[in-house]
């Protein structure tokens, strides 16, 4: 059989090609393996903390005094400038004193009558003593002379009881501030006719330096920090236990700290509450009675707390906190939680972690229990960019 020589190296590229394939086929793939994912962690260390709670509450005048008549009569003037300070004696209200004036001349009048017959009834009743020693008069004409003497007297006294009343009542009519402070506006009007102790005040004058701030606290955060502070899980933090922020409505901080002054010894039984009374200096007039404003109250010192950023804990679809590690096999290890609080960025951890736990900032979202990372130290001033986790720096009160 003849073979066409043009066939012949056709069919040996062909043979050549069917080998290369075949030794392909025979060799086994090549896996390359995924790279192992990096996380960002913080070293649990125990440290001491102030943990403190915020209560919300008013603020009140710590003296307070309602201008109200004493006596009777027609306004004549008004001598203050509502929304002015005003200092204790300082004439507020004049109150036409006309009548009383009157009555202090009257009570006079009466008075001076009465001594005037004092002397003549004074040396009758010694005459009539001295006679009576020699029997020249009877006993009934000396006790006479010494009943009308007696009754002479008393009404001098009567008289002089009578002219203190009117002076007092004329003093009366002028109406002057009870205590030093900020005089509100006035509820009476000139021309306006007033009664003796009427309901309706004529002004209020409060003293606003210093200011009360009353906040409620419930008994079951009473008796939790009594309880901590007995078992040793809390110590006092010396002599600024004492002290007191002030956040005002708008958020602002008041600048000046004050002092818990006590707590009250009655729970209210709608709320199960107690009063706590905050004393705060007000020399500039910021702080108003009524004021809405929240009180940041120490409850003492944590001297082995645990503290780890807000962004490290997730939660399972029950809602319990959690958070994962990193352990010395360089594994993500899932932990249960116990969160006390937030203190600013950070929770503080009742339990759940120990001292040497690395627990994982960023990157959580990348890995899950079980397969190993990279650790590496978390940097809470470095900018998340790009990130599946953000960092911010935590701060600690």
């Amino acid at each position: 059989m003849k073979i066409n020589k043009q066939i012949v190296p056709l069919i040996a590229v062909i043979i050549l090609l069917s080998c290369i394939m075949i030794g392909g086929c025979g060799k086994k793939e090549k896996m390359v393996a995924p790279p192992v994912p990096e996380v960002a962690v913080v070293t649990v260390q125990p440290r001491q903390v102030l943990t403190t709670t915020e209560l919300a509450g008013r603020t009140s005048s710590n003296l307070i005094a309602e201008v109200r008549p004493q006596v009777g009569g027609i306004i004549q003037r008004r001598l203050f400038t509502e929304g002015s300070d005003v200092r204790a004696g300082q004439p507020l209200f004049q109150i036409d004193p006309a009548i009383y004036q009157a009555a202090v001349s009257n009570a006079s009048a009466a008075l001076a009558r009465s001594e005037a017959n004092l002397s003549a009834l004074q040396l009758r009743a010694d005459r009539m003593r001295e006679l009576l020693a020699e029997k020249a008069v009877s006993k009934q004409d000396y006790d006479d002379a010494s009943a009308a003497l007696k009754q002479t007297q008393a009404d001098i006294q009567y008289g002089k009881a009578n002219l203190e009343t009117a002076r007092i009542n004329l003093k009366y009519t002028t109406i002057t501030a009870p205590i030093s402070g900020r005089i509100g506006r006035s509820g009476i009007t000139e021309g306006a006719l007033v009664t003796a102790h009427q309901p309706l005040a004529l002004a209020t004058i409060q003293k606003l330096d210093p200011m009360y701030v009353d906040v409620t606290q419930s008994t079951t955060d009473i008796l939790k920090l009594r309880r901590k502070l007995q078992e040793g899980q809390l110590s006092r933090n010396g002599k600024n236990q004492q002290q007191v922020q002030l956040i005002l409505d708008d958020g602002s901080e008041y600048p000046l700290k004050g002092k818990l002054q006590f707590q009250d010894v009655t729970v209210d039984p709608t709320t199960g509450s107690v009063i706590l009374r905050i004393v705060f200096s007000n020399p500039k007039g910021i702080l108003l009675p009524g004021m809405f404003v929240r009180a940041i109250i120490q409850e003492g010192v944590h001297k082995n707390a645990i503290i780890i950023p807000q962004q490290s804990v997730s939660r399972d679809p029950k809602g319990n906190p959690l958070t994962l590690t990193v352990d010395k096999d360089g594994k993500v290890q899932q932990k249960p939680l116990t969160l006390d609080r937030a203190i600013g960025s950070e929770w503080l951890v009742s339990s759940g972690l120990e001292p040497g736990d690395k627990v994982i900032v960023e990157g959580m979202l990348k890995v899950k229990p079980g397969i190993p990372v990279k650790a590496v130290p978390f940097d809470a001033g470095e900018k998340s960019s790009g990130k599946t986790d953000n960092a911010k720096p935590a701060k600690t009160k």
